[in-house]
């Protein structure tokens, strides 16, 4: 994605024009970051992501909109402008959400650009996940929108931070972050759970995945789904979900069971067994109902029950028992 015509030499001009940010926000907002990054900022991001669409798709839109609303011009700028890279433009806002008394932006950024900036896996994630939000959410107006409002992006983010922190022995600090994310954004992640890319966290209220859940790539996780144990056991208690399902909201799956590849579960199902591949389920308990003809259900959001699906459901059973789905 490219700037529009003329817009690429108006936004040089506009950088050489002096902006006193510091009346308008605190010094973190001027993009400066502390982070032991081992080097130029830039350099580090020109080494392993040749040309970055969604970067450049984020600070076009940005720019754009600082045209069109110009009482968000600050916003935006202090935002995505005044940096030079999705990594730390990410950094400044999560660290903007997640800030508290104890616990400074200043500081959090510092933390969260550390852990983004020197994570590969994370630097690849945030921008898949960018994308999995733009394609999938129909509400979604652009990518920056996702930067800059979901919460649900903020907070699946904001996990990828605790979870490397934790990975690195730094339980703790992990912990209090996770504290924080489950505050701001009503979304309960536990550091320890190993989450895949290119997710859809859509809407992300009152979502809580424990400790030893896995959640493959390319999964939509819809509002209020729990991935929790079923008791007081410890050890590997939660449930792994391969690539591609998609759950429905409000859906519960308790357990350490298994979520086929491509899976679809209906929303405010209570999942206590494993579901194959390709299957739909759907009740309390969840039983199959039928069979999911798309690879990753994930991807095209076709989870309405509507009358035509009701009036198909027979026939999607039979052809699920038909291909081992029972």
């Amino acid at each position: 994605m490219t700037l529009l015509q003329g817009e690429a030499s108006d936004f040089s001009a506009s950088k050489s024009m002096p902006f006193p940010m510091e009346k308008v926000f605190p010094v973190y907002a001027m993009g400066l970051f502390k982070g032991n990054v081992g080097g130029d900022v830039s350099c580090e991001i020109s080494d392993s992501v040749v040309g970055d669409p969604i970067w450049d798709a984020v600070r076009e839109e940005a720019k754009l909109e600082a045209e069109k609303e110009p009482i968000l011009s600050s916003f935006l700028y202090a935002s995505i402008l005044s940096h030079d890279s999705l990594e730390t433009s990410l950094a400044f806002v999560l660290a903007n959400r997640l800030h508290n008394p104890t616990a400074l932006a200043t500081q959090l950024m510092d933390v969260i650009g550390d852990v983004i900036l020197n994570d590969r896996d994370i630097r690849r994630a945030i921008r898949l996940d960018i994308q999995a939000f733009k394609d999938r959410d129909p509400s979604c107006l652009s990518h920056s929108s996702v930067l800059l409002y979901l919460k649900g992006y903020h907070a699946l983010q904001s996990y990828r931070v605790a979870h490397a922190l934790w990975n690195r022995g730094r339980k703790v600090l992990a912990f209090t972050l996770q504290s924080q994310i489950s505050e701001v954004f009503g979304v309960d992640i536990h550091p320890a759970a190993k989450i895949g890319e290119g997710i859809l966290l859509d809407h992300g209220t009152g979502v809580v995945i424990g400790e030893t859940a896995v959640v493959g790539n390319r999964v939509s996780l819809m509002q209020g789904v729990t991935l929790g144990g079923s008791g007081k056991e410890i050890g590997d208690r939660h449930p792994k979900v391969a690539q591609g399902a998609l759950i429905g909201a409000g859906a519960t799956i308790l357990g350490n069971i298994k979520i086929g590849e491509g899976a679809m579960i209906a929303a405010c199902s209570l999942v206590l067994k494993d579901v194959p591949p390709h299957c739909i389920v759907a009740g309390i308990p969840a039983k199959v109902i039928g069979h999911v003809h798309e690879q990753d259900p994930s991807l095209t959001m076709k989870h309405d029950a509507t009358k035509d699906y009701f009036e198909h459901a027979m026939d999607g059973r039979a052809t699920a028992m038909s291909n081992g789905c029972e």
